[in-house]
């Protein structure tokens, strides 16, 4: 079983389900979570669960005590001070303390493939749609932290997006890509270096084969331990097959501690 998880906390994560029920087959059950109904639909030899719960689902660690499903994505709201429309993915999780839900130090499994087959999709809707918006993967960063492959799509990034009735289509899309893919490739990739949002390691993955699941941006490298690099690798689905650091992305001064640290835990980079 895939979960698919919606929020009432949260005006974006509503329309994208809104155009998850209707642009897909998704079926009313008799199940009920947080007073919501249940959907479901079957892809393949799948089933997927549309829920809707009323946290913050950064904040909502307790999902698996209810499910266990091989896969959850949550779809999201996204915010920024710049305000640039942005269709983004990540993985959840913290890379240092937990500010904002999740366990501090303790990253989610990251579906490495999942998240390409959507960067990949929304890329797509952009055109499709004639969307004007930014498609990126975000470096890993707030709650939960779960011990099993999970995943953010999400619209933003002020509330004129959120309300977006063919952006939110857009993710919609995406999450069923991300949910029905059958993608088994072994070109994950952790990416070190750069702004939150990198241009670099997304246009790698939308034009090449990898893959990438955890990503650190330059801001938290200072606070990165040899045991959260190996978190990074250890926690992603797919066997990770390179570490690309964005070079020029990341400070000078960081460098020496950095490149120790990958030393130390065996792995292997690539500079891009």
């Amino acid at each position: 079983m895939i979960l698919v998880v919606a929020s009432t906390k949260d005006v974006a994560s509503l329309n994208i389900r809104d155009q998850l029920l209707t642009h897909y087959d998704f079926k009313e059950s008799t199940e009920v979570f947080h007073s919501n109904p249940v959907y479901f639909r079957a892809f393949g030899n799948d089933v997927v669960k549309l829920v809707t719960i009323r946290e913050e689902a950064s904040y909502y660690q307790n999902i698996t005590c209810h499910f266990n499903p091989q896969l959850i994505v949550f779809i999201s709201r996204h915010a920024s001070k710049s305000g640039t429309p942005t269709l983004s993915v990540h993985a959840p999780g913290n890379l240092a303390e937990a500010h904002k839900g999740g366990i501090s130090k303790r990253v989610s499994i990251a579906p490495a493939n999942a998240m390409k087959e959507a960067l990949q999709e929304m890329e797509q809707q952009k055109a499709e749609l004639s969307l004007n918006h930014q498609v990126s993967y975000e470096c890993t960063h707030h709650g939960p932290s779960l011990d099993l492959p999970a995943m953010f799509v999400e619209l933003g990034s002020t509330n004129a997006q959120w309300k977006d009735v063919k952006a939110a289509e857009a993710i919609a899309h995406a999450t069923i890509k991300a949910v029905s893919s059958r993608s088994v490739g072994s070109n994950a990739a952790v990416g070190i270096g750069g702004p939150h949002y990198n241009r670099k390691f997304t246009d790698l993955a939308l034009q090449g084969p990898p893959a990438f699941g955890h990503i650190i941006s330059k801001h938290a490298i200072p606070q990165i331990t040899e045991e959260i690099l190996i978190q990074c690798v250890e926690r992603t689905v797919e066997r990770v097959e390179t570490v690309f650091l964005d070079w020029k992305g990341v400070r000078g001064s960081d460098k020496p501690k950095l490149m120790e640290a990958l030393e130390k835990v065996g792995l292997g980079f690539q500079k891009v």
